[in-house]
């Protein structure tokens, strides 16, 4: 059984996977409730955020959720802490790879058929 509060890794089972495929876990981080919104602000920011910082550009989400969300990208090697939160080489590398999904996402928002 998975624990939820486990940090979705490759090899490891994850939601909806027991073959702990690599596609499946990161589905699965970016699946959880804020992950994309905070890889997206600390994306934009001009520099590392303070926990307070990010958190307001969140929309004030809980602390607790935050602070877990923190933790899961940190461990998943997406997020650093060094005088504030910013993306590693790892996750700009993840945003750069999901702008042809935001691509398709806006020809299918503007999709008629």
């Amino acid at each position: 059984m998975i624990v939820a509060a486990e940090t979705p890794r490759p090899g490891r089972p994850v939601r909806g996977s027991t073959t702990g495929r690599p596609i499946m876990a990161l589905f699965d981080l970016l699946g959880r409730r804020w992950v994309l919104r905070v890889i997206w602000e600390l994306e934009r920011a001009p520099g590392p955020l303070t926990f307070r910082e990010l958190r307001t550009a969140c929309g004030d989400l809980s602390s607790s959720v935050l602070t877990r969300r923190l933790s899961e990208l940190t461990e998943a090697r997406l997020v650093e802490h060094e005088q504030g939160y910013r993306l590693t080489r790892a996750g700009h590398t993840l945003v750069e790879r999901l702008a042809p999904l935001t691509q398709w996402a806006t020809e299918w928002q503007n999709d008629d058929g």
